[in-house]
């Protein structure tokens, strides 16, 4: 499982969906909703969340694509239940205490890919 906002994708968004999928038997991504990208983040995507969502099915690297919960971000942990949650190499929002709230699902850091070219915030508009 992955979790993401998957804005703008680029070259960094492949390489953490394809490092991702080789880590298990299937590929969860679950895409952030617009309120929370603009609590989190402090920005508004310029893509709506359906949009987002829709870009990242259209991928077909992914099993299974779906929106979080905009209350509990970790219902769809539980409901989901991975075996892996893999988190891209700048991750932080909501992974404080991952582990500890999740103590039988194994938590990977993902290599970014090179990441002084492919951040997505180098892509979003000024």
């Amino acid at each position: 499982m992955v979790f993401g906002t998957f804005d703008i994708l680029h070259p960094g968004h492949l390489f953490l969906l394809n490092e991702a999928k080789k880590i298990g038997d299937s590929l969860t991504v679950i895409i952030a909703r617009d309120r929370t990208v603009q609590t989190v983040k402090n920005i508004t995507s310029q893509n709506d969340e359906q949009t987002r969502l829709k870009n990242l099915q259209d991928l077909n690297i992914a099993d299974k694509v779906m929106l979080g919960n905009p209350g509990d971000k970790y219902e769809v942990i539980r409901n989901e239940n991975p075996d892996v949650i893999a988190l891209g190499y700048d991750q932080t929002a909501f992974t404080e205490d991952l582990q500890k709230k999740f103590p039988n699902i194994k938590i990977v850091r993902l290599n970014p890919y090179k990441e002084d070219i492919y951040k997505s915030s180098k892509f979003r508009d000024k």
